[in-house]
């Protein structure tokens, strides 16, 4: 899997925005490794940079002090919809007669070349072949005879599926998220001596590395306008339900992020609660598959009564596994990535803990490794259910014929992965491990039944488009 993309959107008084947004982006670089940009809009023009790769990569502090404006928007990305190249790095920015509008997006559209398509019958040209395109042209349709909230109203009646963004339309600030919200976006405030104003980002640990004040999380269905120090909030739409990604609780966010009112680190120490409750094994030591699997590792062995103890150690400096152009490069790959501590586990029963298995070639790498460094034992733990359908709402994902889930038993995946016992949280353990009711989550990957329709997929009967929903009062 890969992570969803991360958006911070900054609008401050009297101060340049490019550093703190840049030191924001910084802070979820997780969510996206593979291309990072930023857009600041001053006198009535844009500066951005842009480029593929990490954060540090594509920034320069000189750079960055240089471009003057107090409103920005950034993005870090890993490809959903779109191509990797340089063309679908965000943000997106293009010019109308109105002026200019630069947008940066995490999530995916449902019917996105259904829109695509109506659009290039229409004459509208495309740059790049990102969703994000879609969106900003058909807000330039709205903005050419409405005004910012109501073009965003009629925005949200065209597109289904999952999206947060922040984008700049000239100087003004906006943040906007899906009516069931899937993916997290949250308001704080900075007061310090360098800066002075507003952050709308994908994780609270965006405001936290400037000393910030998390406010609140955005509500799904919620435009912000943020006008220098002014905010205007207008709830688009009420849903009955909300479809909240529940892998930002197990895998995607950082650990003390704040999502929809649930801290992800004590989340993920029920998960592993849960899961020595569902799953009880016999061992000597308890230890995670770093870094997803480390605090649901702790909360297996407080529950179970089990020492923690470390058996595999990072390499924070290797790229993934899943660009590697063979299976033998690879399986180098994963053993230059992890490395066994081999007093730690030798003569003794393991259990591993890690936040999931997709296709169980990486799953199988690290039992080998830690079987071959003389554990007696390896038992593997998960804190998710098993995976049985792609996602279309904002993960990368491998196809159905790809998941080791979809086309395989627990004991055959025991079998593959040459574990000697393998136990996978239930999904009725994950959701009361989140504690946000299952009906205002989305589950789809877990169950194969989606909040919103999938061409050829099991849909739950969920308020879809906004015309459904109780309009704003």
């Amino acid at each position: 899997m890969k992570e969803a993309c991360g958006v911070v959107g900054a609008a401050f008084q009297g101060s340049k925005a490019a550093l703190p947004i840049y030191y924001s982006l910084y802070s979820f670089q997780h969510r996206g490794q593979e291309s990072a940009g930023i857009v600041i809009a001053h006198n009535g023009e844009t500066q951005s940079i842009k480029g593929m790769g990490i954060v540090p990569w594509v920034f320069k502090k000189n750079d960055l002090l240089s471009i003057d404006g107090s409103v920005g928007v950034g993005h870090v990305r890993y490809s959903t919809s779109g191509g990797s190249d340089l063309e679908n790095a965000q943000p997106l920015t293009i010019n109308f007669k109105g002026g200019t509008i630069s947008i940066a997006h995490n999530g995916n559209l449902a019917n996105s070349e259904e829109l695509r398509l109506e659009l290039g019958r229409l004459g509208h040209i495309f740059i790049s072949d990102s969703d994000t395109e879609v969106i900003a042209h058909l807000l330039v349709k709205e903005l050419m005879h409405n005004d910012i909230v109501e073009s965003i109203r009629r925005l949200m009646r065209r597109i289904v599926g999952s999206y947060s963004f922040v984008m700049l339309i000239n100087e003004t600030l906006i943040a906007v998220r899906d009516p069931l919200g899937f993916k997290p976006l949250c308001l704080g405030k900075v007061e310090s001596e360098e800066w002075n104003g507003y952050i709308v980002a994908s994780e609270s640990v965006a405001i936290d590395v400037h000393d910030g004040e998390f406010m609140r999380d955005v509500r799904p269905g919620e435009v912000l306008v943020i006008d220098g120090d002014q905010i205007e909030s207008h709830q688009i739409c009420k849903p009955g339900n909300t479809a909240h990604c529940v892998f930002e609780y197990v895998y995607f966010a950082r650990p003390d992020s704040v999502i929809d009112g649930r801290l992800v680190y004590d989340v993920r120490l029920k998960i592993g609660e849960c899961l020595a409750a569902e799953h009880p094994v016999d061992a000597d030591m308890i230890s995670p598959v770093p870094d997803s699997g480390i605090t649901s590792a702790i909360g297996y062995s407080k529950k179970s009564g089990i020492e923690y103890i470390e058996a595999l150690m990072k390499n924070r400096y290797v790229g993934r596994t899943f660009i590697m152009p063979s299976d033998a490069v690879r399986k180098k790959a994963v053993q230059l990535k992890l490395n066994v501590i081999k007093p730690n586990v030798k003569g003794r029963r393991v259990v591993l803990l890690d936040d999931s298995i997709v296709r169980g070639n990486t799953s199988r790498r690290i039992v080998d490794l830690v079987q071959r460094a003389g554990a007696s034992e390896v038992h593997v733990r998960i804190g998710s259910p098993p995976i049985i359908s792609p996602c279309y709402l904002g993960i990368d994902m491998p196809t159905r014929t790809e998941l080791i889930a979809s086309q395989k038993s627990v004991p055959e995946i025991k079998a593959a992965i040459h574990a000697d016992t393998l136990g996978y949280l239930s999904v009725e353990g994950l959701v009361e491990a989140v504690g946000i009711p299952a009906s205002d989550l989305c589950l789809g990957c877990l169950t194969g039944t989606y909040p919103v329709g999938i061409p050829g997929e099991r849909c739950v009967l969920r308020q879809l488009r906004l015309e459904e929903f109780e309009p704003d009062d």
